[in-house]
C-alpha cells in the first residue's frame, strides 16, 4: 500500500497502515490521571481565554507538554486522541477495551475542570 494511503502516525515511523493497539491501560493511577490531564486542559484553556485570548495556544500547549510528561496516563486528555491511539499498536497505544473508560474519565475531568472554572469566575454582585 502506497505511504499516501497509511494514516499519518504509522506512516511516519514506516509501520502498519491499519493496526488494533494491544496495551491495556485500565488501572486507578492511569485513570486518575486521564482525569487530571483533562480537568487542567479545560481549566487551563479557559483561565486563558478570559484572560487573553492571544496566549490560550501557548498556555494549552505548555500544559499539554506538562501533561504528558507528569501524568501517569501521558495526557490521553481527550477522546479524539485516545481514538487515534487505539488505532497504533505502540508505546502510546491503547487496547480498544480500555477505550471506554478514558472515555468516561475523559468527560469526567473536563466536568470537573468546567465546575472549576465556574467557581472560580463566578459573577458577583459587583459585576
Amino acid at each position: 500500500m502506497p505511504n499516501r494511503d497509511r494514516p499519518l502516525a504509522n506512516a511516519m515511523f514506516d509501520r502498519t497502515p491499519l493496526q488494533i493497539a494491544t496495551h491495556h491501560r485500565v488501572t486507578g493511577g492511569h485513570l486518575l490521571g486521564v482525569i487530571l490531564a483533562a480537568a487542567g486542559l479545560i481549566a487551563v484553556g479557559l483561565a486563558a481565554a478570559r484572560h487573553r485570548r492571544g496566549a490560550s495556544a501557548a498556555a494549552v500547549a505548555a500544559y499539554l507538554g506538562s501533561a504528558i510528561w507528569f501524568t501517569s496516563s501521558g495526557s490521553f486528555a481527550n477522546p479524539a486522541l485516545t481514538v487515534g491511539r487505539m488505532l497504533s499498536d505502540s508505546f502510546t497505544g491503547i487496547a480498544p477495551a480500555s477505550v471506554p473508560a478514558f472515555a468516561t474519565a475523559q468527560i469526567l475531568g473536563g466536568l470537573a475542570g468546567s465546575s472549576l472554572m465556574t467557581l472560580l469566575y463566578r459573577p458577583t454582585g459587583a459585576d
